[in-house]
C-alpha cells in the first residue's frame, strides 16, 4: 500500500463494538472528504452519523459486532477508488457509505460494480449513478443535481423571477446542476443570461460576481457546493450582489447556513429533503447528533445515519451480509428514512420527496438553529429523472 494511500486510512479502526481475536465482524466504510473542502458537510460528522445508527443495534446484528471504518478520499477519485479496493479485498468491508463528490462516487461504483458490493452515497449527487453508470449495488440516497434543479428553479419561477446567471464549479456536479437547472428554466418559460466556470476550491470569486452583476439576469445561481459555496455567498454580499439580483444556492447545507450567519443568508431559497427541524423524527435525531458534535447535522450526515440504519435493518432481515440478498430485501421492503416510507428504484434511486426553504431572518430565528422556513414540497414523481432501462440496464433485471 502505497503512503499516500496509508495516510488516507485512518491508523484506527473505530469500533462500534470491540470484537473479540479471530471473531468476524460487519465491516461498514466511511468514505468521504475528512480534511478538505467538503469536511463540514460530511467529514467527521458523517463518521459519528455511522456510529449513532449502530448504536441503535447495539453494536452488532447477527451474532456479530459492527465496525465502522473512516477513510479520507481527498476529493480525489483515484485516491477514492484505491481506498474502497483497499477495503474491499484486504479488510473485508460489506458495505461504503458517504462518497461524496461525483467523480469521486463514479469512480468507486465502479470499484463497487465490479466486487459486487453495497455503496450507499449520501453525497455524490450526479444522476449519472443512476442512468448511464448506474449500479445493481449502489443506492443513491441523496438529492441528485435533477431534485435540487426542480425546487429552486420552480419556486423563484412562481415569483416571475426567469432570467438566470449561473456560478458553476468546474467540475462533474457543477455542470450536470448547470444543465439540469437550464432545462426545467427553459421548460418554465426563462433564459440564461449567461455563465461562469470556477475551479474547484476557489477562494477569490470577485470576477465571476463582477460578470454576474453586469448581466441583466434577475437571478444569480451558486451550481457549486460547501466551501465554494460559503466563499461565493460571502463575497456576493460584500459587493452588494444580494441587493440587486436574487441570490440561489443550488446546494447548501444547515453547517453552511451555520457558518456564514442569517445576515449573509437572509432570503436564500434552499432545496433540501433534510432540515434537522422539520419534524419529530428529524429533530429527535439532530438533539443525538447535536449532544456528540455540539452542531445540528447536515443532509449528507444525516442521510449516513439512514442508510446505515437501512442496511443494517435488510442485513439482520436476511441473516447476513451477501451483497445480492441485501439489496433484494431493500428493493422489496423499501427504506425508512426518517419516519417516511421510501420506495427503492431498480436503479438505486429512493423516491422521497423534497421540499424548498427560504433562509429565515435573524429577526424570524427564535432559537439556535433555527435556520429555514418550508415553502413548498416538490413530490418525487416530478422531483426525480424517471426510470430509464435503456440508460440503466441493470434495472431491467432487478429482482
Amino acid at each position: 500500500m502505497s503512503r499516500t494511500l496509508a495516510r488516507c486510512l485512518l491508523a484506527t479502526t473505530l469500533l462500534a463494538g470491540a470484537a473479540q481475536a479471530g471473531e468476524t465482524a460487519v465491516k461498514i466504510g466511511v468514505l468521504g472528504d475528512m480534511s478538505g473542502y467538503a469536511s463540514s458537510t460530511g467529514g467527521a460528522g458523517s463518521v459519528m452519523a455511522a456510529r449513532l445508527a449502530a448504536e441503535e443495534f447495539g453494536n452488532s446484528i447477527n451474532g456479530k459486532p459492527i465496525e465502522i471504518l473512516s477513510g479520507d478520499m481527498q476529493s480525489k477519485p483515484d485516491i477514492a477508488a484505491n481506498i474502497a479496493r483497499q477495503w474491499f479485498d484486504q479488510e473485508k468491508v460489506d458495505m461504503i457509505v458517504n462518497i461524496p463528490v461525483s467523480s469521486v462516487a463514479l469512480a468507486v461504483q465502479s470499484v463497487g460494480r465490479e466486487k459486487h458490493k453495497i455503496l450507499i452515497t449520501t453525497g455524490g449527487l450526479t444522476t449519472a449513478l443512476t442512468r448511464e453508470q448506474c449500479s445493481p449495488w449502489t443506492i443513491q440516497l441523496a438529492d441528485d443535481t435533477s431534485s435540487l434543479a426542480q425546487g429552486t428553479v420552480r419556486a423563484l419561477a412562481a415569483q416571475g423571477l426567469k432570467k438566470w446567471f449561473f456560478i458553476t464549479a468546474d467540475f462533474a456536479f457543477g455542470t450536470q446542476m448547470q444543465a439540469d437547472a437550464t432545462k426545467v428554466i427553459t421548460e418554465l418559460g426563462g433564459t440564461v443570461s449567461g455563465s461562469v466556470r470556477a475551479p474547484m476550491g476557489n477562494a477569490d470569486f470577485s470576477s465571476f460576481l463582477v460578470a454576474a452583476q453586469a448581466s441583466d439576469a434577475q437571478v444569480v445561481a451558486f451550481a457549486n457546493a460547501s466551501s465554494d459555496t460559503d466563499n461565493s455567498i460571502k463575497q456576493a454580499a460584500e459587493f452588494g450582489l444580494n441587493k440587486t439580483k436574487r441570490l440561489a444556492a443550488l446546494l447548501i447545507y444547515a453547517n453552511d447556513i451555520d457558518a456564514l450567519g442569517l445576515q449573509e443568508t437572509q432570503g436564500l431559497y434552499v432545496t433540501d429533503s433534510f432540515y434537522w427541524d422539520a419534524n419529530d423524527t428529524t429533530r429527535a435525531f439532530g438533539k443525538r447528533y447535536f449532544a456528540q458534535m455540539h452542531k445540528m447535522p447536515g443532509r449528507e450526515q444525516a442521510y449516513v445515519y439512514a442508510g446505515v440504519l437501512n442496511y443494517l435493518r435488510a442485513a439482520k432481515a436476511v441473516g447476513g451480509e451477501d451483497s445480492d440478498k441485501v439489496m433484494r430485501q431493500l428493493r422489496h421492503g423499501g427504506l425508512d428514512v426518517f419516519g417516511s416510507h421510501t420506495e427503492l428504484r431498480a436503479d438505486g434511486r429512493p423516491l422521497y420527496d423534497v421540499s424548498v426553504w427560504q433562509v429565515k431572518t435573524p429577526a424570524e430565528s427564535k432559537y439556535p438553529w433555527d435556520y429555514m422556513t418550508h415553502i413548498a414540497t416538490i413530490p418525487a414523481s416530478q422531483a426525480y429523472m424517471p426510470l430509464d432501462t435503456k440508460a440503466c440496464p441493470s434495472a431491467a433485471s432487478a429482482d
